[in-house]
C-alpha cells in the first residue's frame, strides 16, 4: 500500500516515447512541474499531452514543447505560450482544441468507465460538424481537420434539443500536483490548484502525484480527500524548495 517513490526520475522511468500523458494544472496553478522536468530529463518524445493548456514558454509543459517532445496536444487554450501558437500555426504540432467543460468531462468520463457522453456544447458549430483545423502544413494549409461527430436529439425540460457525442479520454499516464498526500495515494488539493488535477488523476491508467506535504495514512480526514488513493499509483514527496516554486502567470503591481 505504500506508494511513495523516492525521486521524480524513478516515478516517470517507465513513461516511453509515444505515450499519452494527462497533466493537471490550469495556467501556472497546480502544475506538476517537478514531474514534467523529470520527464524532460528522461528524454522521451513523440508524446500526446492532455491538459487545459501547455504552460508558458520555458515552464511546465512549455519546456517539453520547446524541446519538440510533444507531437500532439488535446487542450482548451493556447494561452500565453507563444511557442505553442507558433508550432501549431507552422505545422509542427497537432492540436485538438476542445471546449473547456467538454475536456473536463472527457477526462472524468475516462476515469469513471464511461466511454462517451452527449453534451449540448458545440452543437451547430465545427465542434460537431467537423472541419476544425488540427494540423497545418508549413504554408498554412489545413492537413488534418476534426471529423464530424454524431448528433442526436433528446427530450429535455425545455423540449427536444440536439446533443453532440464526445468520447472519453483515457491516458497511459497522468501527472498531478497535490498540496497534501498520504502514503496510500489519497490527495488533497488547495484552493484553485484543484482545477484539472482530480480529472487528470482519474483518467490515467498510471497516475503519479507530486505532493507538497507527505503525511501518514489516517492523517487526512476521509471527508477532506479530493482524489482517493485508488486512482493513484505513485507518490513523490517534494522538497521544501520544490514545493515553494510556484510561478505567477501575470503579476500586477502598483505603479
Amino acid at each position: 500500500m505504500d506508494k511513495v517513490v523516492a525521486t521524480a526520475a524513478e516515478a516517470v522511468a517507465d513513461i516511453t516515447s509515444g505515450a499519452t500523458v494527462a497533466v493537471g494544472g490550469f495556467g501556472l496553478c497546480g502544475v506538476p512541474a517537478v514531474l514534467i522536468d523529470a520527464l524532460l530529463a528522461a528524454g522521451v518524445s513523440d508524446l500526446q499531452a492532455v491538459s487545459n493548456n501547455c504552460g508558458v514558454d520555458e515552464w511546465g509543459l512549455g519546456r517539453l514543447l520547446a524541446e519538440r517532445r510533444i507531437r500532439r496536444m488535446i487542450s482548451s487554450y493556447v494561452g500565453e505560450n507563444k511557442e505553442f501558437a507558433r508550432q501549431f500555426l507552422h505545422g509542427e504540432l497537432e492540436v485538438e482544441l476542445t471546449p473547456q467543460g467538454t475536456l473536463a468531462e472527457r477526462m472524468r468520463a475516462g476515469g469513471s468507465g464511461i466511454p462517451a457522453f452527449f453534451t449540448a456544447t458545440g452543437v451547430g458549430t465545427q465542434v460537431a460538424e467537423g472541419g476544425l483545423p488540427w494540423r497545418y502544413d508549413s504554408d498554412g494549409n489545413v492537413l488534418v481537420a476534426s471529423p464530424p461527430k454524431e448528433v442526436r436529439s433528446f427530450a429535455t425540460a425545455e423540449g427536444e434539443k440536439d446533443f453532440v457525442l464526445e468520447e472519453a479520454i483515457v491516458a497511459d499516464f497522468a501527472l498531478v500536483r497535490a498540496w497534501k498526500g498520504d502514503r496510500h495515494g489519497n490527495l488533497v488539493y488547495r484552493q484553485s490548484a484543484r482545477n484539472f488535477n482530480p480529472l487528470a488523476a482519474m483518467c490515467g491508467r498510471v497516475t503519479i502525484a507530486e505532493v507538497e506535504h507527505l503525511v501518514e495514512p489516517g492523517e487526512i480526514d476521509a471527508d477532506d480527500v479530493h482524489t482517493p488513493g485508488v486512482f493513484v499509483q505513485r507518490v513523490v514527496p517534494l522538497t521544501p524548495e520544490q514545493a515553494a516554486d510556484k510561478r505567477i502567470e501575470k503579476r500586477t503591481v502598483r505603479s
